[in-house]
């Protein structure tokens, strides 16, 4: 017999936490829990979401909370609770599993599977009673228990053909490295569905969907294409006008539900902000705009105020504060004429406040007015003061405080690139003192990056994007300082990425080779999502390496992962980080400083190579240059007549030496859209 009891208390995840008191005898995903559905033979109703959905929440008070419902999943099913940003690889699996079925994914997502943990059914969101011609979650409930108690043919067809489906999905489709047709197929695709009036991809709802606009920017950088950058450059000036940026508080919501950017779902999460942080970096560097510099400095502020734990960074704030969605945000008119007075006007005309509200009877600031004069900004930026000091009266939304690797990595690698191009070197002491805290918490001595803390305890462990986003972020740090430590970290990891990781066709999966508690298909994909791909980081992170050490491992390395997908071609658009990085592996150039790294010319040469708008450019501290490998092409460059020198290199070959700052800029951007 099961214990009568919801075991999910003496958990660490807040989204588990959300759910101890629950009348629900929910288990964390785990060997117990399998093993208990094994020996009843009874069915696994398998509910994952994470602390920031709103709908997780709408369902949780709908169903989980309720005596009835809960009674009724109790005596029917094995029911096991997993967050989604604490076991990402388990949340991967069953969502492929749905998306098998052609089903739409989102969270909560909502399945069954059968004893030994194979997928036969499931969905999403379920409501408390028949809605929206759907059934009722007790109905389906009573539905899938009576199917598995009779043996009904359709659970066992249905589990044979998702495992069918997750084990094609893992497999990999050898081909030659992309060619620049591959990528302008692509960027091509995507140009044709973006937003000509509000940017982003067409329709609503509205995500960043920063992995794409990446890729457009560095496709549009290195093919002078403006139709790309301009893509990325109207998406950004939409979105840090519209709701869906915190206009008081600083930083990016997770989505919009509309096609405007204007109202959100309100959650924040740290890789949404880490990838549009980054962006707004490499648009500032290619088109220097005070809206990019205000949106970056406002949300490194939400970051440092609000999402600071522990030495480095909290994974999200949620939507819901008493309860209600919004709550924390959103405003009447006549709140905020009370608090603004005689000065309400102009703010309300600027932040589309009116009597009627613009969502839902409220108001969502959103900024829908031009730049006005240096007077008129400043009087607004007092009001917005004013309202932030009101809003910190409110009871705010919660915080989910654990620190995952992968999304700190994202933001330390956000951050290096930041600092240098807004001017802001406390923002780089920030990056170095988070990556040396993430170690301290997540690092362990094979070199590999466990993936979620809390607490006091490692509550995951490491996957695939732990390590690249990692990786990743010690390679910027290290183009950002010299420090050769960074380097070094960036090796050990890595290392420990194949060892660990790796198939032998070179491609990485998902989980480690020691992992023992994830169902028998091991996942592995090359597709972006809200973050970029894994394997494609690690095949950059890897480019990286090679053009930094001028080790050709690193290249071959790079090469297998790319390959071991690019046969795949009706599916490489949806893999464009490892476009990306077939792009920076095969047309990187390499910036090679020599010289003293304390004169004024070197550290010129050296903020003006960071700044650059091209993310394939490399950044390589080579002071003699003599300590590089024989075979580097910036081996044995030196400073010249006593002046530091950038060397730029290309295809393995240096070019002359350019001691001008300036003439460097003009190098490095003479090509830009």
């Amino acid at each position: 017999m099961l214990p009568p009891e919801n075991l999910l208390a003496g958990e660490k995840s807040p989204y588990l936490l959300q759910h101890a008191a629950n009348p629900v005898h929910w288990r964390p995903w785990g060997p117990a829990a399998l093993a208990d559905a094994s020996a009843l033979n009874r069915p696994i109703l398998l509910s994952i979401g994470y602390a920031a959905c709103h709908w997780c929440h709408v369902m949780a008070h709908e169903s989980f909370e309720n005596p009835e419902t809960a009674a009724l999943m109790n005596a029917l099913f094995v029911n096991i609770k997993v967050d989604r940003e604490e076991r990402p690889d388990i949340d991967h699996i069953y969502m492929a599993a749905l998306h098998a079925m052609d089903e739409q994914g989102g969270w909560p997502l909502t399945m069954f599977l059968a004893p030994d943990a194979t997928p036969f059914w499931g969905g999403t969101y379920f409501p408390p009673e028949p809605r929206w011609g759907r059934p009722s979650f007790p109905q389906i409930l009573q539905a899938v228990a009576q199917a598995w108690q009779n043996q009904d043919r359709a659970v066992t067809v249905n589990g044979a053909s998702l495992v069918r489906a997750l084990t094609a999905g893992a497999a990999t489709r050898p081909g030659s490295l992309p060619t620049t047709e591959t990528l302008s197929r692509a960027a091509t695709a995507y140009l044709r569905i973006t937003d000509p009036v509000n940017g982003g991809l067409g329709g609503a709802p509205k995500f960043p969907n920063a992995p794409i606009f990446r890729f457009l920017w560095q496709h549009g950088i290195r093919h002078t294409d403006a139709r790309c950058t301009d893509a990325v450059h109207l998406m950004l000036q939409r979105m840090a006008q519209g709701g869906i940026y915190d206009h008081l508080g600083g930083g990016f919501a997770r989505y919009s539900t509309d096609a405007q950017w204007l109202a959100p779902h309100f959650e924040k999460m740290l890789y949404d902000n880490a990838q549009l942080l980054d962006l707004l970096a490499l648009a500032h560097a290619a088109q220097p705009a005070p809206l990019y510099a205000a949106r970056a400095r406002e949300t490194l502020t939400w970051l440092t105020r609000d999402m600071a734990t522990n030495g480095a960074f909290a994974a999200s704030e949620d939507a819901d504060s008493e309860g209600e969605e919004g709550r924390f945000y959103i405003w009447d008119k006549p709140e905020i004429d009370a608090l603004l007075g005689d000065t309400a006007a102009p703010f309300t005309a600027a932040y589309d406040v009116t009597d009627a509200g613009n969502w839902e009877g409220h108001t969502i600031l959103r900024r829908i007015t031009g730049e006005g004069s240096a007077e008129a900004e400043s009087r607004l930026g007092q009001a917005r003061q004013i309202l932030f000091a009101a809003r910190e009266k409110r009871i705010r939304p919660g915080r989910d405080d654990k620190i995952l690797a992968d999304w700190n990595g994202l933001m330390i690698g956000a951050l290096a690139r930041a600092a240098s191009v807004f001017g802001e070197p406390a923002w780089l002491t920030l990056a170095e003192s988070s990556f040396a805290s993430l170690l301290a918490l997540l690092g362990a001595p094979d070199g590999r990056v466990a993936h979620a803390w809390r607490d006091g305890k490692i509550t995951a462990s490491g996957l695939l994007d732990d390590q690249a986003f990692v990786t990743a972020a010690c390679l910027a740090l290290f183009e950002a300082t010299g420090k050769q430590d960074y380097l070094r970290h960036a090796i050990h990891i890595a290392t420990a990425t194949l060892t660990h990781f790796a198939d032998t066709d070179g491609s990485l999966f998902l989980t480690a080779d020691d992992a023992s508690d994830v169902p028998a298909i091991r996942p592995r994909t090359a597709a972006d999502n809200a973050t970029p791909s894994g394997q494609g980081t690690m095949a950059a992170a890897f480019a990286r390496l090679f053009h930094l050490t001028g080790d050709t491992a690193w290249r071959d390395q790079s090469e297998r992962i790319i390959a071991a997908f690019s046969g795949a071609t009706d599916q490489l658009a949806g893999m464009v980080t490892l476009l990306a990085a077939s792009d920076l592996l095969q047309n990187a150039t390499v910036v090679a400083i020599a010289g003293d790294p304390l004169s004024r010319g070197y550290h010129a040469l050296l903020q003006t190579a960071l700044t650059a708008a091209d993310p394939t450019v490399v950044v390589l501290h080579a002071p003699t240059g003599h300590a590089l490998p024989l075979n580097h092409p910036a081996h044995g460059k030196t400073a010249l007549n006593g002046q530091a020198a950038a060397y730029l290199c290309r295809n393995q070959t240096c070019g002359l030496p350019i001691t001008d700052a300036m003439t460097l800029h003009n190098n490095l951007n003479s090509a830009l859209p």
